[in-house]
């Protein structure tokens, strides 16, 4: 156990978020902000045997104005860490004002992996507003990879350039809905979770308002094709409060599954080592489950598993599978994260 106090004591952090083991044995976790719930991209590095907190990995002064997920590639000697937004803004759900105040990222760090220094910051824009979910490609001589930003419905590729720095390009676009009945006249997908298969070939993400998870084709790296999709629920259903307006596509039925009626929408992913089973729970973070989907807060999440056809790709979902986190025995659970004991497509990286 780690106890919130070390993380302030020795590291000035807190609001832990992504975990990676190094190769030196230790383990080094990402935070969001400070004590104060302030933005504060910071690193806290832990023992790996004792679990004690060791200290910061950055240096004094050198952490970012908000922290979330990070992705290191020894090989290339750089690591790249993403933002989200001031843990006492979000904490109780998402007001668009913030936004306009300056507490929400919208920026890739670019980190010297031997030094710890920050070499660069790479600022994405509007479209880049709250990048969450960051990937390298698999392959560990790459020097690319694709980050998902929620607010905008933008995933962007980040690249190292012939120069020796690092560039970022938007490669794909899911349009806001124009809606009636929502908070705002305007609904964004909201990508929240983003993953690539081991072979490098496909990239998957979740739509946590739309509703849908997505498969493109990365062969080509710049230009991603849409080959699958498959929508679990939402905020868009086609028996809800909120009307899509001036959308060609109809608005999705309910999706129920074993009797069950789908509770928010997808969010976490995690895909099997074969590339043929995706995993999917549906809370993304209680203050937002609540505000967007309250009645997941008390009926409790749900994991399902999609089929993948990783030949030419196509989604379906597997109607046999269902975990319920609604009947844990201490009430209704919602489950956020998924992981495979002996590695996985999100978590492993190779040196």
């Amino acid at each position: 156990m780690v106890e919130p106090v070390d993380l302030f004591w020795k590291c000035g952090l807190a609001n832990p978020h992504t975990t990676h083991c190094l190769g030196n044995g230790q383990i080094m976790i990402s935070c969001m902000g400070d004590p104060g719930g302030n933005g504060k991209g910071g690193f806290v590095l832990l023992d790996g045997e004792t679990f004690e907190v060791v200290g910061n990995w950055e240096h004094p002064g050198e952490a970012a104005p908000f922290g979330y997920d990070f992705w290191y590639q020894p090989r290339h000697n750089v690591m790249i860490s993403t933002e989200w937004g001031a843990p006492k803004a979000l904490a109780n759900g998402f007001n668009p004002d913030h936004v306009k105040e300056g507490l929400y990222g919208s920026s890739l760090h670019i980190w010297d992996w031997t030094s710890h220094r920050k070499l660069q910051t790479l600022d994405l824009g509007e479209d880049g507003a709250i990048p969450l979910e960051l990937r390298f490609l698999h392959d560990p001589d790459a020097t690319e990879g694709y980050v998902g930003c929620a607010l905008k419905g933008s995933v962007f590729r980040f690249y190292k350039t012939p120069k020796g720095d690092w560039a970022a390009e938007k490669v794909i676009s899911v349009p806001s809905k124009k809606v009636e009945g929502w908070v705002l006249p305007e609904m964004p997908s909201l990508i929240t979770d983003i993953l690539i298969s081991l072979d490098d070939r496909y990239i998957y993400f979740s739509n946590w308002l739309h509703g849908d998870i997505r498969q493109y084709d990365i062969t080509d790296r710049r230009n991603p094709r849409l080959v699958g999709q498959v929508f679990l629920g939402g905020s868009i259903v086609s028996d809800g409060p909120i009307r899509v307006l001036e959308d060609p596509e109809p608005q999705p039925p309910p999706r129920f599954l074993q009797g069950r009626r789908v509770p928010g929408g997808p969010q976490m992913l995690q895909l099997s080592l074969d590339g043929r089973r995706l995993y999917v729970t549906t809370s993304l973070f209680s203050g937002w489950d609540k505000q967007f989907y309250p009645d997941m807060t008390q009926q409790g999440s749900v994991m399902m598993q999609v089929d993948v056809d990783s030949e030419v790709g196509g989604l379906s979902l597997n109607q046999d599978f269902l975990v319920d986190f609604g009947k844990e025995p201490d009430g209704p659970a919602l489950a956020h994260e998924l992981r495979y004991p002996g590695g996985d497509c999100t978590s492993d990286i190779w040196l």
